[in-house]
């Protein structure tokens, strides 16, 4: 049974536009101590979910000279949030207003938004539709650009049909997946990703996503160029922005992190050394630059 801290957030639940009912977590330390400063709302990669922020959200929150509200979401079909009968809304702009219902639901009106993967994709939209729940924005190895090779490696091993038999196995499962670009980790960091990943059932560990999702990358057709974002991330350059990249990623190129930094120049560029795709964003030195990123906002 894994162990990860259950403590530092409530649990909540809100209704989307189409009444699918959907899970966030709420990181929230008090209005006096995060007073005069705006929350942190974190949107996961694909298939990922609310765990993979458990560690940066409870420093954000827990920080006792700055300490923020940090709300992190499950997407519909995601952990905690319930699975759509209706396939085709596994898509950006259903998920983006997603996010809107949260914020309402949740009372944030701005703040600033980090996202992972899938998370960042989102973001481009809701700087187009939405730019009044912005203030700032934190990308996680994701741009405008999503390389094919990246794209097929995520498509392969989502469908490998791979189930643990126990949580060793699922350690060990993701270090095969991840080990060659991931090689800043340790045997904790397998374990704990592992964690993140797989939903515990009567001991057994379990995808903890509607399979739907994954299936649906087979059908892209990899070998012409994918639709780009350049459009929307125009809309993004009117914010402060900050975008981590793996030093071992192959989903975001470093031709189109140099494009984002030329098209914003006061793009802050931090490289997670010894990490793939998506960077774990409490590891190494990400949250010290996330948190000197965070000094320069509300």
């Amino acid at each position: 049974m894994p162990d990860m801290d259950a403590s530092g957030f409530q649990e909540r639940f809100y209704a989307s536009s189409d009444g699918l009912k959907l899970y966030a977590r709420d990181y929230r330390p008090g209005e006096a101590a995060t007073v005069g400063r705006l929350p942190v709302v974190c949107l996961p990669g694909l298939t990922r979910n609310t765990r993979d922020f458990h560690p940066l959200a409870l420093l954000l929150s827990r920080d006792i000279t700055a300490a923020r509200r940090v709300i992190a979401l499950d997407s519909r079909g995601r952990g905690n949030s319930a699975w759509d009968e209706n396939k085709a809304n596994y898509n950006l702009p259903m998920e983006a207003g997603d996010v809107v219902a949260a914020c309402a639901a949740l009372g944030v009106e701005r703040a600033i938004f980090i996202g992972t993967s899938r998370g960042g994709l989102i973001l481009h939209l809701i700087a187009t539709t939405r730019p009044d729940l912005l203030e700032a924005v934190i990308l996680n190895d994701i741009g405008p650009v999503v390389e094919a090779e990246g794209l097929a490696r995520i498509r392969d091993y989502l469908n490998s049909g791979r189930r643990p038999e126990d949580w060793n196995a699922a350690a060990d499962i993701v270090k095969e997946n991840h080990g060659a670009s991931f090689t800043a980790l340790g045997r904790e960091d397998w374990r704990e990703m592992a964690i993140a990943l797989y939903r515990d059932v009567g001991g057994r560990p379990v995808v903890d996503f509607d399979p739907a999702i994954g299936e649906a990358l087979k059908s892209v057709d990899l070998s012409q160029p994918l639709p780009d974002l350049w459009a929307q991330f125009e809309s993004l350059c009117r914010f402060p922005l900050m975008l981590i990249r793996g030093g071992n990623t192959s989903l975001l190129s470093k031709e189109t992190a140099g494009e984002m930094a030329r098209r914003h120049p006061d793009l802050v560029l931090h490289t997670a050394e010894g990490q793939g795709h998506a960077p774990l964003l409490h590891h190494g030195g990400i949250p010290i630059a996330i948190r000197a990123f965070l000094a320069s906002c509300r």
